[in-house]
């Protein structure tokens, strides 16, 4: 007989198991398998004898551990403060005059008999109803201030962006008069040394007339002094 599952119910601690037509099943008994259907045969060890089934007691070991393990931790109780100067008795009511909370025997014998009370319940409400008011201002402002930052970076971004188009429009400018200059500057060149090499010929050409002019002038001139130097008239005058 191989391994098979059965419900064990409290009365399997007892050698008799009442069996579904209402008779039992005593030690050397007969019953089927619930899960292969053949016939089992029990011994004097009654339910205890027969064969365990590992798996079967494996995942009863894991839905056990699995149950205790999602209860929830019990939460430790809260413990009400009690008075500093009635230390038996809790703190319940609320001193509006001096603004604390304090016990009923500082009211009736203590330092708050004149002064004006109120149920610490009621005050406790209405200050948390007051703190949740103003931490909810306080997230209306965070989320104003939020989106202001918002609209603050995103203006950096667009003037940052702006800044970046602009300077790459002005590098665009001066390259395209940097280039216009070197154009401009090339024909300039170009006239000036046109209209200088045509004066340099200009000058030279005169200035080599003139050599010349001086040069005969120079020949004239060392003829004349050579002719007053002749003593013969009639030599002076043929020349």
């Amino acid at each position: 007989m191989s391994r098979f599952e059965i419900s064990v119910s409290p009365e399997a601690s007892n050698p008799y198991l009442t069996s579904r037509s209402g008779g039992t099943v005593t030690s050397g008994g007969r019953f089927r398998c619930p899960s292969c259907r053949h016939e089992v045969v029990l011994d004097r060890h009654g339910v205890y004898g027969l064969q365990r089934n590992l798996l079967v007691e494996n995942i009863i070991d894991m839905y056990k551990q699995g149950s205790s393990s999602s209860k929830p931790a019990p939460e430790p109780p809260c413990e009400q403060p009690t008075c500093e100067e009635h230390e038996d008795e809790r703190i319940n009511i609320y001193c509006v005059s001096c603004g604390v909370p304090t016990c009923s025997l500082c009211k009736v014998f203590g330092a708050h008999k004149d002064c004006e009370v109120a149920p610490l319940n009621n005050v406790f409400q209405k200050q948390k109803g007051e703190l949740t008011d103003c931490i909810s201002m306080l997230v209306g402002n965070n989320e104003r201030v939020q989106a202001i930052i918002t609209q603050l970076e995103e203006t950096c971004r667009a003037i940052d962006e702006n800044g970046r188009r602009q300077k790459s429009k002005v590098c665009e400018t001066f390259d395209h008069l940097y280039a216009v200059l070197e154009e401009k500057k090339g024909e300039m060149t170009l006239r000036i040394n046109a209209e200088q090499d045509e004066k340099l010929h200009y000058i030279r050409s005169l200035r080599r007339k003139y050599s010349d002019h001086l040069e005969s002038m120079a020949k004239v001139l060392e003829s004349g002094i050579q002719t007053m130097d002749e003593s013969e008239m009639a030599i002076f005058l043929q020349r």
